[in-house]
């Protein structure tokens, strides 16, 4: 068991919760961000080590009022699974919406910026000083979908902050690694097994795999001494086209 603490973003749903929960079962101090404090409460089931923390990965302050709540009940923090995200239906570029481009970067830019720094804030500052943050990437921080700029372009966008702060945070003890999850069976997968446009120009039903593998693989990263970090993982769906598209 460990007494150690982690703050989970998007951790009303999907990805985030099933991390989260995974997190509380092995011991972890978890607290939970999201927009939507209702479905945070879902996540945390009355968890003694559930801390409920409802703030809009956009909004600056509330992030920081987060942060502050986590570190001043906690003492610590010592990673952050910068997990929230937004994604679009496949669209050619001169068909998406401005203001969607503008909404998907706030929230998979901006968010992770607004959430890293937080998180590095807290990690530097603290005693014993250090941390991790786990950047949640894409196989599309890699290779794109067809009719995904906006989705795509913000992926690469956090593999950037993920080198970036693995620089960076070298002289503080912090630890930076980003994990490109592929076809995980969420809601927001579902999509998947029905059919989706492929870069021949087809649709087709791809794998999916237990969202239960990223939440394990998440926590291996986290359970790692400050002295290793995995930079970066792949984990997906064994025979979904990531390795045959592009």
């Amino acid at each position: 068991m460990t007494e150690q603490a982690i703050i989970i973003t998007g951790a009303g749903s999907g990805i985030g919760r099933a991390t989260a929960q995974q997190f509380l079962a092995s011991g972890w101090r978890v607290g939970l961000v999201g927009r939507r404090a209702a479905a945070l409460e879902e996540t945390a089931t009355g968890h003694a080590n559930a801390l409920v923390l409802p703030a809009d990965v956009t909004d600056p302050g509330q992030v920081d009022a987060a942060f502050a709540t986590a570190a001043s009940t906690w003492g610590r923090i010592d990673a952050l699974f910068n997990n929230a995200g937004a994604s679009l239906p496949s669209t050619l570029i001169d068909e998406i919406k401005v203001e969607d481009w503008l909404h998907l970067s706030n929230v998979n830019i901006t968010g992770m910026f607004i959430c890293a720094r937080a998180a590095f804030r807290q990690m530097r500052r603290q005693d014993p000083m250090g941390g991790r943050i786990i950047n949640n990437g894409s196989i599309s921080a890699s290779v794109p979908r067809p009719g995904s700029v906006p989705y795509t372009m913000s992926k690469h966008a956090v593999t950037g902050l993920t080198r970036t702060l693995s620089l960076d945070g070298r002289a503080f003890n912090i630890a930076c690694g980003q994990i490109d999850i592929g076809n995980a069976l969420t809601d927001m997968a579902v999509a998947m097994t029905k059919g989706v446009p492929q870069a021949n120009g087809t649709i087709a039903v791809e794998p999916v795999m237990d969202v239960q593998h990223v939440a394990n693989s998440v926590l291996h990263m986290a359970n790692l001494p400050l002295s290793a970090n995995v930079q970066f993982m792949t984990v997906m769906a064994t025979a979904m086209p990531y390795i045959g598209r592009g």
